[in-house]
């Protein structure tokens, strides 16, 4: 009984970090502008074309359909730690004063870390609906 909430916990992790990785993907597709903004704003990169947020677009969506998949855990948990761990600490300024306009909601990053981070730790255990593991005894 504990192994199967283990696996319905990580199950649910995982698809509460895909639904905010894939929005912000698809953002890359319908608002290239905002993405070289946000390129400029956090990572200092100036001057991003549309052909290039679609290309990222495209990389990430690859990307967070293996990770909410569970293919290759290792690989793509890693990366969306990793992407999540830059954006999160990219943002620095944005928590030295969490009260002006706009800049509290840079807070929940924190738990999506974690959760991530607590994801990519315990990737063996995550083999609920994941790639090779789709038999009926692990369905919810």
């Amino acid at each position: 009984m504990k192994e199967n909430n283990l696996q319905k916990s990580l199950l649910a992790l995982r698809y509460g970090v895909f639904i905010v990785m894939f929005v912000w993907t698809v953002d890359k597709f319908l608002n290239p502008v905002h993405t070289g903004k946000v390129f400029q704003k956090f990572y200092l990169i100036e001057g991003l074309s549309s052909a290039f947020s679609y290309t990222l677009g495209a990389l990430q969506l690859a990307l967070v359909l293996g990770f909410i998949l569970g293919f290759k855990k290792r690989l793509t948990y890693g990366a969306i730690l990793l992407m999540h761990t830059i954006s999160t600490f990219s943002s620095y300024e944005m928590y030295l004063n969490p009260w002006s306009q706009g800049k509290l909601l840079f807070f929940a990053a924190w738990p999506m870390l974690a959760a991530i981070y607590a994801l990519y730790l315990m990737r063996e255990e995550d083999t609920l609906l994941t790639i090779g593991n789709m038999s009926l005894k692990n369905k919810v």
